[in-house]
């Protein structure tokens, strides 16, 4: 089944146009330079988000004032186009962002190297591709790669060589929800829904926001035409669901709990999400067995809400300690929740491997999440962000000492775990994977 906010991204694909004079005056747009100076801008460096991160407030404001300084001497406006010399600080925005479609025209000389820094980080490579300097680097393949992403990695070249010749203005679209980042170079796709990584700290997802930068070095480069337009958590969802969603098979059909098991009494359907019942809990699992699998589904919160999916449950038993594992569905953040041990906030297998914490959505709002289990490794994806990334056959250390007879099973069911209040989920689909991963 067709996952129901598909549509959402087929309409958010589709206004992404390359006309960016349309696209900024179409609904939510908004532009990010104003043709006449440098309002909204201000200078940043590569350091800025090692050196300054733990920095005060009077620190950050301090060197930023040092940073803007000197990228007035190197950033002009000419007829309504941003300008860099090749030197100086780089130029970021004064306002951070979290998910968005982002529209800009550039235009660079022979020799010139640049990038797009999203939420702070590298980069979209911007580059002279006739350059034979720097061919063993990849310059031949072309702009718009994810250039930081490490060797071999998805994203790091780009797919097509997209560019136009030196001299004329080159177009990027870029959808960016979580660390999931797409990128259109002059109406060709270029990097497609892969994950950005965070070069400042490898092992984390990107930052939830951050600025919009512009890198410069090597020599002049023009930009113009820059628009950027957030998306709400629905659209951003869709987004993630919209990505080669012919491979899922729906489980759950929106109106009644066919081809569910376990303790469907304690749970209903209401307006297309399955609901635990406030006060009732119990296991609710999937008529299939699973070995591996990727799951995506949405859930949405109350406060303080509690559950969790159970991975290769088996059709009875305790899913946190029987189960393969149970990964923790949970409002992390409430106050109630102060004191837990990391392996029991959101996403953590449960009493095993915690995960990183912060991508949430505030109570209310629909999250999107993806598990991919293969062989004894899981991987939860929250929002477009890793969050957990673990091999159960390493763990050795368990929360209060519990053991966890079931984290090395081979098979079994997927499912919902309860725990008595009504969280909500929907759009829950399932990718089979072949058994040996």
């Amino acid at each position: 089944m067709r996952p129901a906010c598909f549509s959402v991204a087929l309409t958010i694909i589709v206004t992404m146009s390359s006309d960016l004079s349309a696209a900024e005056s179409a609904e939510g747009f908004q532009s990010l330079f104003n043709g006449e100076n440098l309002d909204g801008l201000h200078g940043w460096t590569h350091a800025a988000m090692q050196k300054f991160k733990d920095a005060s407030p009077e620190e950050l404001r301090k060197q930023t004032a040092e940073w803007t300084a000197d990228a007035r001497k190197h950033w002009s406006v000419e007829n309504g186009e941003l300008v860099n010399d090749g030197h100086g600080a780089y130029l970021a925005t004064d306002g951070n962002y979290q998910d968005f479609e982002l529209l800009l025209e550039y235009r660079t000389v022979a020799g010139a190297d640049s990038g797009i820094y999203l939420k702070g980080c590298p980069q979209v490579q911007i580059w002279d591709y006739t350059d034979p300097g720097k061919f063993r680097i990849g310059a031949h393949l072309g702009s718009g790669g994810l250039w930081n992403n490490s060797a071999g990695r998805p994203g790091k070249d780009p797919l097509i060589l997209a560019d136009r010749r030196l001299g004329e203005w080159n177009s990027f679209r870029v959808a960016q929800v979580g660390s999931r980042t797409s990128v259109w170079m002059n109406d060709l796709l270029v990097v497609d829904n892969v994950i950005m990584e965070n070069y400042f700290n490898r092992g984390a997802p990107l930052p939830v926001s951050g600025p919009i930068v512009l890198q410069t070095h090597g020599g002049e480069i023009r930009w113009r035409n820059l628009a950027i337009r957030e998306l709400n958590s629905e659209e951003a969802n869709a987004v993630l669901a919209g990505h080669q969603h012919q491979a899922f098979a729906s489980v759950f059909n929106g109106r009644d709990l066919a081809g569910w098991q376990g303790a469907v009494e304690h749970y209903e359907v209401v307006e297309g999400a399955i609901r635990c019942r406030s006060g009732h809990g119990g296991l609710l699992l999937t008529e299939k067995e699973y070995a591996n699998f990727i799951a995506r589904l949405e859930f949405r919160l109350p406060p303080g809400g509690n559950n969790g999916l159970a991975i290769r449950s088996p059709l009875k038993g305790n899913p946190a300690y029987d189960a393969m594992c149970e990964l923790q569905v949970l409002d992390s953040e409430h106050e109630k929740y102060g004191s837990l041990d990391p392996r029991q906030y959101h996403g953590s297998a449960y009493g095993m491997t915690a995960a990183r914490r912060g991508y949430l959505r505030a109570p209310g709002e629909w999250n999107y999440q993806q598990v991919a289990v293969t062989g004894s490794r899981i991987q939860v994806e929250l929002n477009g962000s890793v969050i957990l990334d673990t091999d159960l056959a390493a763990v050795t250390e368990f929360m209060s000492d519990s053991a966890h007879p079931g984290k090395d099973r081979k098979l079994g069911y997927f499912g919902l775990a309860g725990h008595n209040d009504p969280v909500e989920f929907r759009n829950i689909a399932i990718k089979r994977l072949a058994d040996s991963p």
